[in-house]
C-alpha cells in the first residue's frame, strides 16, 4: 500500500523512498502513522519524500533483506520510476540487512536511527549535546563499519554529519576508545549537572522536568512561562539541550522549571545511553509535566509512547501533570472529544496554549498543588529585626497566611519537610511558636 506522494525535488537533492513492514498481528494504521513520523524526520533531515510504502509480510521482517527478496525488485523499478536515489525502513536495520539492501538495490539505505542521529547531529549546539550525538553515532556504527563506506564523504547528505571521514576510517579498537574518552567526558559534565540539582535542593527548590513527544511546544511553554529566549521552532528535535530557569508561582514560592529533549516512538537504545546524563534531570524531577499537542491526531498513541519511555528510564512514583497545548488551534468538541480517550487517566489535565498565553494560571496553580503534596505545616512568628531570615522563609516556603504583629510578622505555610525541621530546631533563636 503506497501513500504520500509528492513532487519530486530537484535531481541535486536527496529524494528519500519510505518503506515499512507490517505483520498480520501489527495495527497497519499504526504502522502508516509512524512512516508519516518517519517522512518528518527525513525532511526534517533535509530530504525531499517522494514515496511511502508499507509492506505486508505475514512472519514480520525478513531477516536478510527487511522487505523480502521478490520485494527488492519492486521497489527496484518504482524508485527508478520516481527518480529516487536513498531508501530509508522505518525500523533499525541489522548489519545483514543493510548489506543486502545497498547491495541489491545500488543506492544509500538508511534506518530510522540514522534519522533521527543525523537531525541531532545538525541541531546539537553545546558541548554536552555534541558528545553524546557522536558517542550515540559511534555505538550505532560500530558494527556496521564494514558496510558503511558511504559515510566517509563529508557532507553527502543525510548519514554523513557528525564523526565525518577521520572517524570513520579509524578501526574498531580505536573508535571503542573515542567511546569510552566521549563517555567520560559525559559522565564529567553529567557530575556538574548533578551538583547544580543538589544546589537546588539544599536550598529547597524544587524541580518541575517538562517532557513530551518531540515538537509538543515544552520550549515554547517555558518561554511563555519564564520570559526567556528558549529556540523555538515547528521542527522534530529543534532543541537537544535541557535549559531550567527559575519560576515564580502564585505563593511566591521559586521553582526550577527544566525543558528537556523530545521523545519519538521507537527511541534507538544508543540515544538513550548516550543521553542518559540528561535524562537524569527527568528521574530527580519533583513533578513532570508532560507536554501534549492536542492537535496531533494520534494524541493517545503519543501520551502512551512517552509513558512507556518514561518507565524504561526508570520513573518511579512522582507527581505528573497532563499539559495539552495548542488549544487555541482547535474547538472545544475536538478537544471534548480528544480528551474523553483518555477519561480513565487520573493525572490532572491542563488546557493551555503557549502562544497565546491561555491557561498558564490555572497550570501554575495545578504545579503549586502538586509541589504541595510532599509539604509539611508550619507557623513562624519571625521578629523584625531578622528582615534576613524572613526573606529566606518567604523565597523556601510556600507562604499561606502573612500578619504583621507587635511580636514579628506571623507567617503561615507550607515547606518541605526537612526545612521544616530545620526551622524549627532553630525556632527559639528568632522566632516564638504560635500557641
Amino acid at each position: 500500500m503506497r501513500f504520500g506522494h509528492n513532487e519530486l525535488a530537484p535531481t541535486d537533492k536527496e529524494v528519500a523512498y519510505l518503506v515499512g513492514v507490517v505483520s498480520e498481528r501489527e495495527d497497519i494504521f499504526q504502522v502508516r502513522e509512524e512512516l508519516d513520523e518517519l517522512a518528518e524526520l527525513t525532511r526534517t533531515a533535509g530530504a525531499e519524500v517522494s514515496e511511502c510504502l508499507v509492506v505486508h509480510r505475514k512472519g514480520g521482517i525478513d531477516p536478510d533483506f527487511y522487505v523480502g527478496r521478490g520485494k527488492c525488485q519492486e521497489i527496484i523499478q518504482a524508485m527508478e520510476h520516481l527518480g529516487c536515489n536513498l531508501l530509508v525502513t522505518n525500523d533499525e536495520l541489522t548489519p545483514r540487512q543493510h548489506k543486502n539492501l545497498e547491495n541489491t538495490l545500488e543506492v544509500k539505505v538508511l534506518d530510522r536511527t540514522d534519522v533521527i542521529l543525523d537531525i541531532f547531529a545538525k541541531h546539537a549546539v553545546t558541548t554536552e549535546g555534541r558528545l553524546q550525538v557522536e558517542a550515540a553515532q559511534l555505538h550505532h556504527l560500530l558494527p556496521r563499519l564494514r558496510n558503511r563506506r558511504d559515510l566517509s564523504r563529508l557532507g553527502g547528505g543525510i548519514g554523513t554529519r557528525g564523526p565525518g571521514e577521520q572517524k570513520l576510517e579509524m578501526d574498531r579498537r580505536v573508535i571503542r576508545k573515542r567511546i569510552q574518552m566521549l563517555e567520560r567526558r559525559i559522565d564529567e559534565i553529567g557530575r556538574r549537572r548533578a551538583v547544580l540539582r543538589e544546589r537546588r535542593k539544599s536550598q529547597s527548590i524544587p524541580n518541575v522536568a517538562l517532557v513530551g513527544y518531540t515538537n509538543a511546544g515544552k520550549s515554547s511553554l517555558l518561554n511563555a512561562l519564564t520570559e526567556v529566549g528558549v529556540l523555538v521552532e515547528d521542527k522534530l528535535f529543534a532543541t537537544l539541550d535541557p535549559t531550567t530557569r527559575a519560576y515564580k508561582l502564585p505563593s511566591g514560592k521559586v521553582i526550577s522549571i527544566t525543558d528537556t529533549v523530545g521523545f519519538i516512538r521507537k527511541v534507538p537504545a544508543d540515544i538513550v545511553a548516550a543521553f542518559r546524563a540528561t535524562i537524569e534531570d527527568i528521574v530527580e524531577s519533583d513533578v513532570i509535566c508532560q507536554v501534549c499537542d492536542i492537535t496531533s491526531p494520534s494524541l493517545e498513541q503519543k501520551v502512551n509512547a512517552v509513558d512507556e519511555i518514561l518507565a524504561d528510564i526508570g520513573i518511579g512514583p512522582k507527581p505528573q501533570i497532563l499539559i495539552f497545548n495548542k488549544v487555541d488551534l482547535v474547538g472545544p468538541q475536538i478537544i471534548m472529544s480528544k480528551l474523553q480517550h483518555l477519561k480513565n487517566d487520573v493525572r490532572p489535565k491542563i488546557l493551555v496554549s503557549a502562544l497565546k498565553h491561555i491557561g498558564l494560571d490555572k497550570l501554575a496553580a495545578a504545579i503549586q498543588e502538586m509541589i504541595s503534596i510532599n509539604l509539611a505545616p508550619f507557623e513562624l512568628t519571625i521578629p523584625y529585626i531578622y528582615e534576613k531570615e524572613y526573606f529566606v522563609v518567604r523565597h523556601l516556603l510556600v507562604i499561606e497566611k502573612e500578619v504583621f504583629e507587635d511580636a514579628g510578622i506571623f507567617v503561615k505555610g507550607l515547606g518541605p519537610e526537612g526545612v521544616v525541621g530545620r526551622l524549627s530546631t532553630i525556632a527559639h533563636q528568632l522566632s516564638y511558636p504560635r500557641g
